[in-house]
């Protein structure tokens, strides 16, 4: 079947949002194209898991204490071989490692930027066939270039990302990337091993009708965030409802549902996870500037997402994230029962 050409590709639209920039050198654009081919290749290995021994257990823990999945080091492997033989990366951090990777030689040493991920979200998924994804962002460097990079190039606040960004492997297989000038959406055609894109500037809908929170943890949220769902649960047509219930597991696959339609997702402190659970670093500050990018907004419970100051590669943090009105609603009850959000 013939490719309609007046669908750009990737590259083809990076190359035309470098034309709005003279001064652009094309290095930001050739690390996205980095992590599209590292997407790629991870897309071949997921649609083949079935018929490979690449499905369980790898018989590791990650620095998490979680037990590593085999395509989880494979995810992390493709992603750091493809950047190392870059020129646009001077390192990376990967949820699947205990410290970051500088690549230290002289091409890397001067790339402006670093790279973080989380190789392979919703990996819990992978046995049962839903929908995974990776997640993705960019940090331009604070440390000399021409020398190595350092931790402090990591450890900056979310709303110093250059670009952020997640690729979606479900029914078809899809790269969203961010940068401040707008979210995109790219679909890969199979037949011809391009990302098309498919959904221009994406906007969140400010409203929705969906709530994504995991319900077996209800009796363990705090008593705001428990009354929110309460109420989510009793929306009529009168109240702006009813509210779907939809949590599929995977992160990725539930907030990029809900920045296409619409929609919230929570993942709150508990009793036994006073600090949150999901990573600053490779989650939640990616999606928080892409949803907030897209017209949407994403706060811990107390401060913006992207205002927090990161202390440790691995810090851990609670989660609200969605369509700006369900989030202010949410922030009503925080606010009124803590007086804890500004």
């Amino acid at each position: 079947m013939a490719t309609n050409r007046n669908i750009l590709t990737l590259d083809e639209f990076t190359i035309q949002e470098m034309r709005a920039f003279p001064r652009a050198t094309g290095e930001l654009a050739g690390l996205l194209r980095d992590v599209a081919l590292a997407a790629k290749r991870i897309n071949l290995e997921v649609n083949k898991a079935g018929l490979v021994d690449i499905f369980g257990d790898e018989g590791t823990i990650n620095v998490q204490g979680e037990e590593v999945k085999k395509l989880d080091v494979i995810a992390n492997d493709q992603f750091m071989g493809v950047l190392r033989h870059g020129i646009s990366c001077a390192g990376i951090g990967s949820e699947e490692l205990d410290d970051i990777v500088i690549f230290d030689d002289p091409v890397s040493n001067n790339a402006k930027y670093v790279c973080l991920f989380d190789p392979l979200d919703g990996s819990s998924n992978i046995d049962v066939n839903v929908s995974i994804g990776t997640i993705f962002s960019v940090y331009k460097r604070v440390s000399e270039l021409g020398k190595p990079a350092t931790e402090a190039d990591f450890l900056q606040q979310g709303n110093k990302q250059v670009a952020a960004g997640y690729i979606i492997y479900g029914s078809s297989t899809m790269l969203v990337y961010a940068t401040k000038r707008g979210v995109n959406g790219f679909t890969l055609d199979q037949s011809i091993g391009e990302y098309l894109l498919s959904h221009a500037n994406i906007k969140c809908p400010e409203a929705g009708k969906m709530y994504s929170v995991n319900h077996g943890n209800f009796f363990t949220y705090e008593q705001p965030v428990k009354e929110y769902i309460t109420a989510c649960q009793k929306k009529t047509k009168d109240t702006g409802g009813p509210y779907t219930q939809r949590y599929i597991g995977s992160m990725v696959a539930d907030v990029h549902r809900n920045l296409i339609k619409g929609g919230i997702f929570m993942y709150p402190t508990t009793t036994e996870k006073p600090k949150g659970k999901l990573r600053l670093l490779y989650e939640c500050n990616p999606l928080a500037f892409i949803v907030e990018i897209a017209g949407g907004k994403a706060t811990n419970g107390v401060i913006r997402i992207l205002d927090v100051q990161p202390t440790a590669l691995h810090q851990r943090t609670a989660m609200y994230i969605g369509s700006l009105k369900m989030m202010e609603e949410l922030e009503g009850y925080m606010d009124a029962d803590q007086k804890i959000l500004s």
